[in-house]
C-alpha cells in the first residue's frame, strides 16, 4: 500500500497538523512494513499557484506547448502521479483565517482537472479518484467541531466537497483543536489527537494480521 503525506503548515516544526499526521504516516507503515510512504512539504516545495499558463496548458496538446505551459502542466501530472498511486492520503492543514492553508488550496487546485480527475457526462460530474482512503489532520487554535462556532469551520466542508467530487468519499478528520487556549489545552488536544492515531493504526494493523 502506498501511502501519500501531503504537509502544509508554515510553521515549521511547530507546527501540530504536521507533527499528528506524521505520526499517523509512519504509524500506518510500521501497522505494515509492505507500505510505502511519499511526502510532499508544500511549504518547504510549494506549488505554483495556477495563472494563464496551467489554464491554457491543460487544454493544449503536449506536442504544442510552449515551455512555460509544458512547465507548469508537467507540475500538475507529477501531483497527479502522486495522488492516484497512492491507496492512502494524508491531508495536514493548520486553520487559516477560518480555511485551509494556501498552499494546499494550490494543491486541490493542481489536482482538480477536468478529465483526469473528473470527468462531466450525461448525468453530470463523475469524481475519477476512487478506491481511496483520506485523513484530514486539522489543527485550529479554537473549537470549531461543535458549539458556537461550528459554522465558521469552512476548511473540513470544502475538503469533504472538492475530494467527494473526485471521487474521494472514504474521508476521516482528526483534529487537532483549541491549541490556541493554552498550555493545558494543547496537551489535551494533542492527547486526543494521538488516540485517534492510534486507533487508526492498531485498526489497520489487525486488517493486515486478518489478511495474513
Amino acid at each position: 500500500m502506498s501511502i501519500l503525506l501531503v504537509t502544509s503548515s508554515p510553521r515549521g516544526d511547530a507546527s501540530h497538523s504536521t507533527r499528528v499526521a506524521t505520526d499517523l504516516a509512519q504509524k500506518l507503515v510500521a501497522a505494515d512494513p509492505s507500505n510505502t510512504l511519499v511526502v510532499r512539504d508544500l511549504v518547504a516545495n510549494p506549488l505554483p499557484h495556477i495563472d494563464p499558463d496551467y489554464a491554457t496548458g491543460i487544454y493544449t496538446p503536449a506536442e504544442a506547448r510552449t515551455p512555460r505551459q509544458a512547465e507548469v502542466v508537467g507540475v500538475s501530472d507529477a501531483v497527479l502521479d502522486e495522488l492516484f498511486a497512492a491507496d492512502t492520503v494524508i491531508l495536514a492543514t493548520g486553520f487559516i483565517n477560518f480555511n485551509i492553508s494556501s498552499t494546499l488550496k494550490s494543491w486541490v487546485d493542481h489536482v482538480a482537472r477536468s478529465g483526469k480527475t473528473f470527468a462531466y457526462g450525461e448525468n453530470g460530474p463523475k469524481g475519477l479518484v476512487n478506491g481511496k482512503k483520506v485523513y484530514i489532520v486539522l489543527a485550529s487554535g479554537g473549537i470549531y467541531s461543535e458549539g458556537a462556532a461550528v459554522h465558521m469551520d469552512h476548511a473540513v466542508p470544502y475538503l469533504r466537497s472538492v475530494l467527494g467530487f473526485l471521487g474521494m468519499t472514504d474521508v476521516e478528520v482528526i483534529r487537532v483543536e483549541g491549541v490556541g487556549m493554552g498550555a493545558d489545552a494543547i496537551t489535551a488536544a494533542l492527547a486526543k489527537a494521538t488516540a485517534k492515531v492510534d486507533a487508526i493504526a492498531a485498526a489497520n494493523a489487525d486488517q493486515v494480521a486478518v489478511a495474513a
